[in-house]
């Protein structure tokens, strides 16, 4: 018996909708980054992108446990001496509430050419609607 490889031309992305209202950040980001890895497929390919498209709406309003709203902490450096900038949980979800979710899940993804084409394959916003609806994403419900 020979094993399955997936070729990239054979591969079918699919859409879904995910409703992040009032879902774990964690739990809804691991989920989430397993379809965008394809892992829930019988096709996958570790080489391959066998993901399918994650349309994720009102980001603005998933919860996290615990003190994490005033103790996690976010991290980016400008690349010059001293540019460190730090900011918490709940300022970067007043902002960019988006940001969240996005760096949840690049962080669950691989690393290098094939992780970031994965990564573009979320789209995440931060209220209920979404320009997406031509795609006809189907409702994915994560507990």
């Amino acid at each position: 018996m020979k094993t399955y490889t997936a070729k990239a031309g054979e591969v079918e992305h699919g859409w879904f909708l995910v409703d992040a209202q009032d879902k774990v950040l964690g739990k809804l980001a691991t989920q989430i980054a397993v379809r965008l890895r394809g892992k829930h497929k019988p096709e996958y390919t570790p080489h391959v992108d066998t993901g399918d498209y994650v349309v994720v709406v009102n980001a603005a309003k998933v919860r996290v446990t615990g003190r994490k709203t005033e103790r996690k902490i976010y991290y980016r450096h400008s690349g010059y001496p001293g540019g460190l900038k730090v900011t918490n949980f709940a300022k970067l979800r007043a902002a960019r509430p988006e940001r969240v979710l996005q760096h949840a899940v690049k962080g669950m993804l691989p690393k290098g050419p094939l992780g970031y084409a994965m990564l573009k394959k979320l789209k995440v916003y931060a209220g209920g609607t979404h320009p997406h609806s031509a795609q006809q994403p189907k409702a994915l419900e994560i507990g």
